[in-house]
């Protein structure tokens, strides 16, 4: 199994413990990939996961750079099209960083960044 599929599945085992339940798994469409599409009590969120092996050049949470959180937005009002009737719900973005040596050390970060206009 790829390491980017192992982290995904330690965050979604992470999200789905903390209470939020799953909607979607690696949702593609032509302008990008959503990680992980979760519903936590009324709001739909969309979830980027990032690990690294290491932190010598930054946090994982550091790689959602501008440009990936523009990338994110399109993908998620690509979802909302084609899937209407989740449009009504509050939306926001929520980032899982995965740091080296250790599966268990996650942070999850509610609202990591607002989507950008687009």
């Amino acid at each position: 199994m790829s390491r980017g599929r192992q982290a995904e599945d330690a965050a979604l085992a992470f999200l789905t413990a903390a209470g939020l339940r799953l909607v979607s798994r690696n949702y593609r469409c032509r302008v990008g990939e959503i990680d992980l599409v979760m519903e936590d009590g009324g709001h739909l969120v969309f979830v980027e996961v990032r690990a690294r092996s290491r932190e010598r050049w930054g946090t994982p949470e550091e790689t959602v750079t501008f440009r990936k959180q523009a990338r994110l937005a399109a993908a998620a009002r690509h979802f909302i099209l084609a899937h209407p009737t989740r449009a009504d719900r509050p939306m926001r973005f929520d980032v899982v960083a995965i740091s080296p040596g250790s599966k268990d050390n996650i942070r999850w970060i509610r609202a990591a960044f607002d989507a950008p206009a687009g």
